[in-house]
C-alpha cells in the first residue's frame, strides 16, 4: 500500500475515542520493527522523521526510498503516512519535494502573528499537493534535535486561531516534554487541553513526548480529544536496554555474534515490542 497523508486515520481515531501513534524512526531496523509490528496488530501508523533523523539517514529522499521499498517488499497493507517532525519551515519544504505524506511545522518558537503566516502558506501547499499538516502552538518541554522548551501550555485561543487556518491537526503544549520526565514533573495540564478541545471541536490533537506519560493519562488525554501520540525515546531506551544486555553477555564475541544483522537483532525485536505495547495503550489495534 503506497504512503497515505495522516487525515484520514485520524479523523477516525478522533470519534473513535483511540489514538494513532507515531513513532519516530532512526533507521533501517526502526523503520522495519515499526512496520512489521504495525502490519502485525492490523494499525495505522505514523513513521515520524526530525530533521536531525532525516540528516543522519543521508536526507529525506533516502528516508522516502528506504519506506516506500519496505512498504512493497514487506507487503504493508495497513495505512503508514511519513510524516516530518518539529520541521523547520525550510524543512517542511525540503520534506514536500522528497515525498514524504505528511509534514509538522513547528512555528512554535515565532511570535503567532508569525506562526500563522508561515503555517497558512504550508496549508496551501499540503492541500493542493494532498499531503495532511500538524501545527505547534506552546512549545514542547525537554529536548528534540537540540531545540528546548520547558513544557508551556498553550493559549487555547492562539490554538483555534492556528486550527482554523485549516491544519489537519494541532500539537498543543499541555506540560508534556520531550525525553524522560523529570521526578518533579507536575503532569498533564488536562485543564488547557479540554479548553483547546473545545474550541478546536473535531480537530485531532496530538501529543508530544508520549515517553514516560502514565498510562491513566494517556487514556485521559485520548477521551479528551488526543488522536496522536508521539514515542521515540521509549524505543531508543529499549534499543539500548537489549543491545547492551547483548555486549555484557559476551554474545558479541560468541561465533559471528559481531555481525550487525546478529548485534542489532535484540534491539530490533525490543523495539517490536515497545511499538505493541504502545499500540495497545493508544487502543489503535485492529482500527486499519
Amino acid at each position: 500500500m503506497p504512503l497515505v497523508n495522516a487525515a484520514e486515520m485520524l479523523t477516525k481515531a478522533k470519534a473513535g475515542h483511540y489514538a494513532v501513534g507515531q513513532f519516530n524512526i532512526n533507521n533501517l531496523e526502526w523503520t522495519k520493527a515499526i512496520l512489521l509490528t504495525a502490519q502485525e496488530l492490523n494499525s495505522p501508523v505514523i513513521l515520524g522523521v526530525s530533521e536531525g533523523a532525516g540528516k543522519y539517514m543521508a536526507g529525506y529522499k533516502t528516508v522516502v526510498g528506504m519506506v516506500n521499498g519496505m512498504l512493497e517488499e514487506l507487503n504493508i497493507t495497513v495505512p503508514v503516512a511519513l510524516h516530518l517532525d518539529h520541521g523547520t519551515y525550510e524543512g517542511a519544504k525540503k520534506c514536500i519535494e522528497a515525498g514524504f505524506s505528511s509534514i509538522m511545522f513547528d512555528g512554535s518558537h515565532y511570535p503567532i502573528e508569525e506562526n500563522i503566516e508561515k503555517t497558512k502558506e504550508l496549508v496551501a501547499i499540503c492541500k493542493e499537493k494532498g499531503l495532511s499538516i500538524e501545527a505547534e502552538v506552546g512549545a514542547i518541554g525537554g529536548e528534540e534535535d537540540g531545540v528546548i522548551g520547558k513544557g508551556e501550555c498553550a493559549d487555547p485561543q492562539e490554538c483555534k486561531q492556528i486550527a482554523d487556518l485549516g491544519v489537519t491537526m494541532l500539537a498543543a503544549g499541555i506540560g508534556n516534554i520531550h525525553g524522560k520526565y523529570p521526578e518533579n514533573w507536575e503532569g498533564l495540564s488536562f485543564e488547557t487541553l479540554d479548553a483547546v478541545q473545545k474550541l478546536t471541536g473535531t480537530m485531532p490533537l496530538v501529543l508530544h513526548g508520549g515517553t514516560g506519560i502514565p498510562a491513566d493519562m494517556i487514556k485521559k488525554a485520548i477521551s479528551l480529544g488526543v488522536s496522536k501520540i508521539n514515542v521515540n525515546t521509549e524505543c531508543q531506551l529499549a534499543f539500548q536496554a537489549a543491545t547492551r544486555k547483548y555486549i555484557e553477555d559476551g554474545k558479541d564475541l560468541q561465533g559471528k555474534g559481531f555481525d550487525p544483522r546478529k548485534l542489532l537483532a535484540p534491539g530490533f525485536e525490543a523495539i517490536k515490542a515497545t511499538v505493541k505495547e504502545k499500540m495497545e495503550l493508544f487502543g489503535s489495534v485492529n482500527k486499519a
